[in-house]
């Protein structure tokens, strides 16, 4: 599989499936999960209450429409809050593999992922990077490509450099 960075807007990318880094709710939220939803539209909210009526825990994983996304499908992943206290690094790797085992589920063949718990939810930078990183090169899968999504130049030299 071939994994690549992308300085760009995740919600913007043509890929088959776009990883949402969402809370235990998944009803939408801020950050990457905010920016999902937005451009997605109400069908990815709608979905996420049928498929997920109590939401998901913790490094867990599911998938529901993209809406009006380009890609074909959001798989929503609850990375841990670091902010508040959620910090086995475990939680975060799983969010990586779960996400990769759903796409395969999905057969799909192409991925964009964030990087996960990195925002808003605190986790410090370069570990997320180098969760992401060698997570995504160690967990078999099927996919041909995988992106990590910098939105911006300081994150794209720090995901490049891990590359």
């Amino acid at each position: 599989m071939n994994l690549d960075v992308v300085k760009g807007d995740i919600t913007m990318q043509r890929v088959d499936a776009v990883v949402n880094a969402a809370d235990r709710a998944m009803r939408g939220g801020g950050g990457v999960d905010g920016a999902i939803h937005g451009a997605g539209g109400p069908d990815i909210l709608r979905d996420c209450i049928e498929r997920f009526p109590n939401g998901l825990e913790t490094g867990q994983a599911g998938w529901t429409t993209a809406g009006r996304l380009p890609a074909r499908y959001v798989i929503h992943v609850v990375g841990p809050n670091y902010r508040i206290g959620e910090r086995d690094r475990a939680l975060l790797v799983s969010c990586y593999a779960n996400a990769l085992r759903v796409a395969d589920e999905l057969q799909i063949r192409s991925i964009a992922f964030p990087l996960v718990s990195a925002g808003i939810f605190g986790w410090p930078k370069h570990d997320a990077v180098r969760a992401a990183v060698d997570t995504i090169r160690a967990t078999e899968t099927s996919l041909h490509a995988a992106y990590i999504i910098a939105f911006d130049d300081a994150t794209h030299q720090l995901v490049s450099a891990a590359l």
